[in-house]
């Protein structure tokens, strides 16, 4: 979604926010997970097989790892290592996670602003039948399999200074179409971003990350189930509520959306190309511009 805006819009015109949520020490380095995909996305350097990484990556380096005993269970690519030993080493000199950031996307010549949420730890824990998980041990480790009873997210972490900036500017928001509760809460729930993206923008958009009954990629859909959920946009919908004025939805489930107190935009939301992430973008932004 952020290179489909970023292929619209006048770049400056685009901040993302990006969670932190995931991120962990592993093997004395600072892992983003997050941010380094969509910098890789926005930079043209993502792997397109897996979604993560980086294209034409190696691995040997993991796999030395794993020979000697080490905890491999969350893979670097040779390349990917560059990436947490520059943000670990600044980090470590001092840097805030946001100029650190900033630092990096000035080296792959990226030109929207990509900020963390904030500049302090706010790690996701996960309740599961097998106890609490740290979010990585959840998702990668065990590949999001322990049922969810409840995501633990930290009361006391603020936004970053830039992130307040940024969201006292945006005319429009957009809720990617990510997971709502692993993803985006994390997000939502540091303060004060949820209030001020009911409080501030023109326009807030969500974009349904469930498609036909599934959930396009991870464990939306066995999420909602766990929670009681129907697998559906309109679980969706009316789980982001009044905090959203639009919300985005997939040509596949037509009229199976009942929201009179949103917008609705029906069309194909599936992102399988550059092209098509920017048709996409470029759908949301004709449709916002109507309302604002």
């Amino acid at each position: 979604m952020a290179d489909g805006f970023a292929q619209q819009l006048p770049l400056a015109n685009l901040t993302v926010v990006v969670n932190t949520g995931d991120d962990f020490e592993h093997l004395g380095l600072t892992i983003c997970p997050d941010l380094d995909t969509v910098c890789y996305m926005l930079a043209g350097l993502a792997n397109p097989a897996t979604g993560w990484g980086l294209r034409d990556d190696s691995w040997r380096a993991i796999e030395q790892v794993a020979r000697l005993g080490g905890p491999a269970w969350f893979r670097l690519g040779d390349l990917d290592l560059a990436t947490h030993l520059v943000r670990t080493h600044l980090l470590k000199q001092g840097e805030r996670l946001t100029a650190v950031t900033r630092h990096l996307c000035a080296q792959w010549g990226i030109q929207p602003s990509v900020l963390p949420m904030s500049d302090e730890p706010a790690p996701t824990l996960i309740v599961t039948d097998e106890g609490v998980l740290p979010f990585q041990h959840w998702f990668v480790e065990r590949q999001w399999q322990p049922a969810v009873r409840e995501v633990l997210l930290p009361d006391d972490v603020r936004a970053s200074g830039a992130v307040i900036a940024a969201l006292e500017k945006a005319d429009v928001v957009v809720l990617a179409p990510s997971n709502p509760f692993v993803s985006l809460d994390p997000i939502l729930n540091v303060y004060p971003i949820r209030a001020m993206i009911m409080d501030v923008p023109e326009v807030v958009v969500a974009v349904s990350p469930i498609v036909g009954g599934v959930a396009i990629k991870g464990p939306a859909a066995k999420m909602l189930q766990e929670r009681g959920l129907p697998v559906s946009p309109q679980a969706i919908v009316d789980y982001y509520g009044d905090l959203i004025d639009v919300f985005v939805y997939d040509r596949q489930d037509q009229g199976a959306v009942n929201s009179p107190d949103h917008e609705l935009l029906c069309t194909d939301t599936i992102m399988h190309d550059r092209d098509a992430r920017a048709r996409l973008a470029r759908e949301i932004l004709a449709y916002t511009e109507e309302l604002a």
